[in-house]
């Protein structure tokens, strides 16, 4: 996650090119073949929140992907602004306003062991629309804590871990559990010279397929005395999401492994995920298509090799485990790229959200949906608090 700096009053739209319809038109796929798809954007992007003229106190700005569910009334809730927690509401994902009660608020604590420093809400999961289960990504932004990181460097001394927390009031309030309920954390404890990003970060919306949830999370990956870590994005799965210990993610062979931390009762470091191809970032969203149960998964690159432009891509899979070769959506300056560089500001966090979703937790879209991501303004190398949460119409296309 990026920290605001003081909300600039000035505002400045930009746009970027987008990908043309894929004309692909193909056979039936056999099982073991990729699903074959073509996702585009119709029309441009529309304001869902803007921070210079929606925010209620200036910790407000769109900093995650979205993440939305209905109440037990039918109302929708969204979350993904930032640590200090707060919601948009509204009837439908049309008519969203952002509620200025704080569900959840960070302390700001300079305990690593406390796990209390900063969290944003970044995947929930409901059955009833009044007990709501949550995932938090949490850091310990260890910089701002005197004694605690030899470095003053953001990301030298950032160590994260994804926490469980709860509703019982339909997401207006969420308490964390006591002690901490650790998901994922790393094997080791916060260090005063880590000198890089560590841990688990970024979880994406959890998904329903029949009596499993899953929820895909990257990791920094490690090289401890007990175990090596790839660097990545694991598939974690549970039969319960209010149940934080029944969380494990997927070895190569199985979904076994546990990540409770180094903090308190703990397991011995043997346990390690496999990371899964081709993501490079974090997932920024992954729904199931209702008419052929293809899953698509979106999220941001930075201009490489394997990804010949900066931007949004999608890939599509029948498992979860195997992807298709991942195609550019959106093409745009990310949070990975040089902000220096940036003249036209960023786009990040993108999501996947369908009006019409059969499920309380929009994890299934149809033929048309809308992806959501967040604009981020740019001052020199600086990146702003000058930030829309905006939403783009998009058109499906699965081939059985």
């Amino acid at each position: 996650m990026t920290r605001p700096p003081n909300p600039s009053p000035v505002y400045r739209r930009w746009t970027v090119a987008i990908l043309a319809l894929l004309t692909l038109a193909g056979p039936v796929r056999a099982a073991g073949e990729p699903p074959l798809s073509a996702l585009t954007l119709v029309g441009g992007p529309h304001i869902v929140f803007e921070a210079t003229r929606d925010a209620c106190d200036g910790a407000d700005v769109p900093d995650a992907s979205a993440r939305a569910f209905r109440d037990a009334s039918g109302a929708v809730a969204l979350f993904g602004m930032h640590y200090r927690n707060r919601v948009l509401r509204g009837p439908d994902l049309d008519t969203l306003k952002l509620d200025c009660a704080v569900v959840l608020d960070s302390a700001g604590n300079p305990d690593p062991a406390r796990y209390d420093d900063r969290s944003w809400i970044t995947a929930t999961w409901t059955e009833d629309g009044s007990k709501v289960a949550a995932l938090v990504h949490h850091e310990f932004q260890a910089d701002k804590h005197p004694g605690r990181c030899r470095s003053k460097v953001y990301m030298e001394c950032w160590y994260n871990t994804i926490l469980a927390a709860s509703s019982s009031d339909g997401g207006r309030s969420f308490i964390r559990a006591a002690p901490p309920a650790v998901v994922a954390g790393a094997p080791f404890k916060q260090e005063v010279g880590q000198g890089r990003h560590r841990g688990f970060f970024n979880p994406s919306n959890i998904v329903g397929d029949g009596r499993w949830r899953y929820v895909f999370a990257s990791t920094t990956g490690w090289i401890t005395a007990g175990t090596s870590q790839e660097h990545g994005v694991c598939l974690f799965r549970t039969d319960s999401p209010a149940d934080p210990t029944r969380w494990r993610a997927w070895t190569g062979t199985g979904f076994t492994a546990r990540f409770p931390g180094p903090y308190g009762p703990s397991r011995p470091e043997s346990d390690t995920c496999k990371p899964v191809a081709p993501f490079p970032t974090p997932v920024g969203a992954v729904v199931r298509h209702r008419a052929t149960g293809t899953w698509i998964a979106l999220f941001m690159a930075q201009a490489s090799a394997a990804f010949p432009r900066s931007g949004f891509y999608w890939t599509t899979s029948r498992d979860l485990l195997a992807w298709d070769q991942p195609r550019l959506l959106l093409e745009g300056a990310t949070l990975y790229d040089d902000p220096c560089k940036a003249t036209g500001g960023l786009i990040a966090y993108p999501s996947l959200l369908d009006p019409a979703a059969t499920g309380r937790n929009f994890d299934d879209v149809g033929d048309t949906a809308l992806m959501t991501y967040v604009t981020l303004r740019t001052e020199g190398c600086a990146i702003t608090s000058d930030r829309d949460l905006v939403k783009r119409r998009l058109a499906i296309k699965v081939w059985p």
